[in-house]
């Protein structure tokens, strides 16, 4: 008996083999061969599409329940060079307001807000700085806006576009979470909170992302559970304290992630490792692997729709996986 508690035991200590799941390789649109540039994605609870800026196309992709893609096209692309390469880009970040989507470009540093049933166009802005990740804000009716290229957030009024503030920040913001009162970001390897309405920085943490920096960000507000994620694991922050309450290891190359508050469930994409990482998170912060999936090398940035399906980002193929998980 205490041969067999033993390699029980054992067996929970060691790293899960990704399993095997049936993907849908959901092909987009695309003019060339350089694959579809996909950054943020979102899941609209309201009409149940995955919204799917394409970058260098000019386009936003929406993809209904039955994975049937509209094209959003028109929007502007330019070619920017980095590293000593040259790369188009366009459409890069998604938020669902009340009603419409909003639509962030590195194109021309615009913010665009479309109906999220007719998909027209209604309110844009531009910034004077490119945008990066967007996140609504319910409780004072305001977008905010992550732009890392001047170290900075930019708070618009949601119905207008128009800019109301401008917050500096130490460092580059990267990631983005919001609840009632405060807004969540990663500057470099920190997790800072800042106050909704007075916009000071109230919290300042230390997760254990260093020293690669952290990346994607999630929130359980009714837990009190702030996710946090470095390129090979998840930390859970308590969000009053900024108290470590547990971590989880996942596949290497995590960018953003997504969690799916009422089953307390964490998926992440390792790009690096082509997995698909699940985890539930016990009511005390504690992360727990369920199942590691074999998606593709370079599939991230991974959304959870009402179905379970998790859509990853995999721009080299010009497609989305479509993960079954339940």
């Amino acid at each position: 008996m205490r041969r067999a508690l033993i390699a029980i035991a054992l067996a929970a200590c060691q790293p899960h083999a990704p399993q095997s799941a049936t993907a849908v390789h959901l092909a987009l649109p695309t003019t060339g061969s350089d694959g579809v540039g996909m950054d943020y994605l979102a899941f609209d609870p309201r009409t149940h599409a995955v919204w799917v800026p394409a970058g260098n196309t000019g386009a936003v992709d929406v993809v209904d329940a039955g994975l049937h893609v509209t094209q959003i096209t028109g929007m502007a692309t330019r070619e920017v060079e980095r590293d000593g390469k040259t790369r188009v880009v366009g459409p890069s970040a998604a938020t669902i307001g009340d009603g419409v989507v909003y639509i962030g470009s590195r194109g021309d540093s615009s913010i665009c807000a479309f109906d999220d049933h007719s998909f027209a166009k209604r309110a844009c802005a531009t910034l004077d700085s490119s945008p990066d990740g967007l996140a609504y804000v319910a409780a004072t009716r305001e977008l905010w806006a992550t732009t890392p290229r001047d170290k900075s957030l930019r708070v618009l009024d949601s119905a207008t576009l128009a800019q109301k503030a401008r917050i500096e920040l130490p460092g580059d913001p990267e990631g983005f979470a919001v609840d009632r009162d405060r807004f969540y970001t990663n500057v470099e390897a920190t997790t800072v909170a800042i106050d909704l309405r007075s916009h000071a920085i109230v919290a300042t943490w230390q997760p254990g992302c260093a020293p690669e920096g952290s990346h994607g960000l999630r929130l359980d507000a009714q837990a009190g559970h702030l996710f946090v994620a470095c390129s090979a694991k998840i930390d859970v922050l308590d969000v009053a304290t900024g108290k470590l309450l547990g971590s989880v290891a996942t596949g290497d190359g995590i960018d953003d992630i997504d969690y799916d508050a009422a089953a307390h469930v964490l998926y992440a994409g390792g790009a690096r490792a082509g997995t698909l990482v699940v985890a539930h998170v016990d009511a005390a912060g504690v992360p727990t692997v369920t199942a590691t999936i074999a998606t593709a090398i370079g599939a991230r940035n991974g959304v959870v729709d009402d179905r379970g399906r998790v859509f990853l980002a995999h721009s080299a193929g010009s497609e989305l996986l479509v993960m079954p998980t339940r």
